[in-house]
């Protein structure tokens, strides 16, 4: 695979790579307390087909149904997603208002996706207590030609005036392969101290925010001497993690487009961060 994130390339070799984990063994039976110790011991848990297939492809038509009909290749479905190689005119920016994503995250068909008993049980089960998903829900959408890609960080480093009681779920929105821009997750990250990964900082090319770790995965996973953990995303994968592991997203080289939703839950008793109180748009700034 010739892989790459925000347009640096990074070879796809044994030294860097090695696949996820799955941990669909614990699914059936639903087995709470390996799932917990699962999650705490990887930072990550890769849940394969816990989400109904033709429903989160569903959810992808409506959103592809939003564009104007030139966004996606002649001949092909809302649900394939299959970029044309043109942004139409007139679309404003992405996840600002009068954007698709930005109506997407507070409609009702999202909000019905997103609240799926499902997810909140799986959430309780493993903050083992009452849970509550964050209001602010992300959509993230990305199709070749872009080269922009989620930066290698931690999630807490974006929501740090509230608890670190909190457990990401990832859910790629559509067949999600590397080449399509799938995460990456950089192995036993969790157990580092922010001391240890505070140099890499500096090797940015967004220097006015401190938040994120690097663009340069490379770079990344040769420093702290851990490989990037991967795999081929279907529809109805789910991903869940925790605030301090470090992940990534690679860019987006396929005709189908990336699209993907990251819900949060956190304890009912704990104080979430203001920031995560109302809905995404891409320019809140949190």
């Amino acid at each position: 695979m010739n892989l790459s994130s925000n347009g640096l390339p990074i070879p796809f070799t044994p030294e860097l790579f090695a696949p996820l984990r799955s941990s669909a063994d614990l699914l059936a039976p639903r087995d709470p307390a390996s799932l917990r110790e699962r999650l705490h011991a990887d930072g990550y848990l890769y849940l394969p087909g816990l989400l109904d297939r033709a429903e989160v492809l569903r959810l992808r038509g409506r959103y592809f149904s939003l564009f104007p009909p030139d966004l996606l290749a002649p001949g092909t479905d809302p649900e394939d997603g299959v970029f044309s190689g043109r942004v139409p005119e007139g679309v404003p920016e992405y996840g600002v208002a009068g954007h698709p994503a930005y109506a997407f995250v507070r409609s009702a068909p999202f909000d019905r996706f997103v609240g799926d008993p499902l997810l909140a049980k799986l959430a309780a089960q493993l903050l083992d207590a009452d849970v509550e998903m964050l209001p602010r829900r992300i959509l993230r959408h990305f199709h070749r030609g872009t080269r922009r890609a989620s930066r290698a960080h931690v999630d807490f480093d974006y929501m740090d005036q509230g608890s670190p009681r909190v457990v990401t779920m990832w859910i790629p929105v559509g067949d999600c392969p590397p080449e399509t821009g799938g995460l990456v997750y950089l192995e036993g990250s969790h157990r580092l101290s922010p001391e240890e990964y505070a140099p890499l900082r500096a090797i940015t090319d967004r220097p006015g925010d401190r938040r994120q770790i690097s663009h340069d995965l490379e770079l990344t996973a040769r420093t702290l001497g851990r490989r990037w953990r991967y795999t081929d995303f279907a529809a109805g994968d789910v991903m869940v993690h925790l605030p301090r592991v470090i992940h990534a997203s690679l860019d987006t080289t396929t005709d189908a487009m990336r699209l993907s939703v990251d819900a949060r839950f956190v304890r009912s008793d704990d104080t979430p961060d203001p920031r995560w109180l109302r809905p995404w748009s891409a320019d809140d700034g949190a």
